[in-house]
């Protein structure tokens, strides 16, 4: 399927490895010309290298998405997008009894203000030009608590609320919003939630991998790479009609009929 996207403009935050990588990935065989961000200069500049073998511009721009400077850059970068992908790496597993004022706040600011400034600056210019897409990369914790991430999912929980009211405010210009949620997918960050769920159950870790994995009806961990599919069609002409909506990848985790 054509997606319609060849030589559209993309910023996808926190891009350089794992669900934001595969976002670009995706995007970038669609022909969507990139800007790129992470924290590790080399990391960042190695997933340069490959997205451009797809044929398309990269840029990339180094720092803390939650970072203004960053942002400016990502602006500056590409001043009107027509994709944004928002992405940020969340708060360290912690016992929220551990938590300080600072660190909740600061656990707001990457996962929910973070997000808000950049629609703020990008959302008018999408709805002027009558084409926008911005997904954000929440978590499947935003319906199913997941012990030691609470800040996590608390500010992904908030990001949401606040958008939904606003997704539909500029649909009819052809601007979505979406979020997907994702579940256990195969990156560093789950790697982490496995360590800390070994280790307050006393076990060892491939033990508990085991234990996650047979808990998911699909039996076996998502990709970055169907996640960045999945965010590539929310991103494409096709899916205009879909908005304000919390897309699960979780392999049949979260057992609703609705």
């Amino acid at each position: 399927m054509d997606l319609g996207l060849k030589d559209k403009s993309a910023i996808v935050c926190a891009s350089s490895r794992g669900l934001g990588r595969g976002c670009a990935e995706a995007l970038a065989r669609e022909g969507v010309n990139l800007v790129i961000n992470g924290r590790n200069e080399q990391a960042t500049e190695k997933t340069a290298e490959d997205l451009r073998a797809h044929g398309v511009t990269v840029d990339i721009v180094l720092g803390s998405v939650s970072d203004h400077a960053t942002q400016d850059a990502l602006l500056e970068a590409c001043p009107q997008p027509d994709i944004l992908v928002n992405n940020n790496g969340g708060p360290a597993l912690r016992d929220f009894r551990e938590l300080d004022r600072d660190a909740l706040l600061d656990g707001v600011t990457q996962n929910m203000v973070t997000p808000i400034e950049l629609i703020q600056r990008t959302i008018d210019g999408m709805a002027d030009r009558g084409f926008g897409r911005i997904v954000n990369i929440t978590s499947l914790s935003v319906y199913q608590p997941i012990l030691g991430l609470d800040l996590s999912s608390g500010a992904r929980a908030g990001l949401t609320t606040f958008l939904a009211g606003i997704a539909r405010s500029v649909a009819g210009s052809n601007v979505t919003i979406n979020n997907i949620l994702p579940g256990k997918i195969d990156t560093d960050r789950i790697r982490q939630t496995m360590v800390y769920a070994a280790d307050k159950r006393g076990v060892e870790f491939d033990d508990e991998k085991a234990r996650q994995i047979g808990a998911i009806p699909a039996g076996r961990l998502g990709t970055p790479e169907e996640f960045g599919a999945t965010c590539a069609f929310l991103c494409s002409t096709h899916a205009g009609y879909i908005t304000g909506q919390n897309i699960r990848l979780d392999g049949g985790v979260y057992q609703s009929a609705f």
